[in-house]
């Protein structure tokens, strides 16, 4: 099963609701009440979401976290990039392939491809889509893929 890390979830959802309140600086215990999360998992993740350039933090009683750009502009793939590195599905298309395999890998190629169209896909998930009420009971999600993506049908299929 391919799953995502809870640092990484835990990193979606604190996101999101910083992007709900960008009015706001928001402080590490503030956040941890907010969302009902444990005070050093927050450090932990906002940490990792600042290193990455998603969050701006100041110092001091009027300081805090907030994001650093709009909501529109911070997609899901920049999130789980921040928490997790570089996604990949499989070694070989990662930046730090070790696999002995890799050298006469007839399927490599597909492997990017379909690396590919789910780096896009959750590329162009953006944190203001999660922020989207989903319609009562009609089963419509504000998120659509690829309107903007590169790929091809073909491609997808190889």
């Amino acid at each position: 099963m391919l799953r995502m890390g809870k640092l990484t979830d835990y990193g979606i959802v604190l996101m999101s609701y910083l992007a709900s309140k960008t009015y706001l600086k928001h402080s590490a215990h503030s956040l941890s009440d907010a969302v009902n999360m444990p005070l050093p998992t927050v450090r932990k993740v906002l940490k990792a979401l600042s290193q990455a350039g998603l969050l701006i933090s100041e110092r001091g009683a009027q300081g805090g976290y907030n994001l650093i750009r709009s909501p529109k502009q911070i997609s899901v793939a920049d999130i789980i990039a921040a928490i997790e590195g570089p996604i990949a599905l499989t070694e070989c298309v990662s930046d730090e392939s070790h696999c002995d395999q890799e050298s006469h890998c007839s399927i490599q190629t597909n492997w990017t491809k379909i690396n590919n169209a789910v780096f896009y896909a959750l590329d162009e998930v953006k944190l203001s889509d999660m922020l989207a009420p989903q319609a009562e009971g009609k089963g419509v999600s504000p998120i659509h893929f690829y309107p903007s993506a590169t790929l091809h049908k073909s491609e997808l299929h190889g």
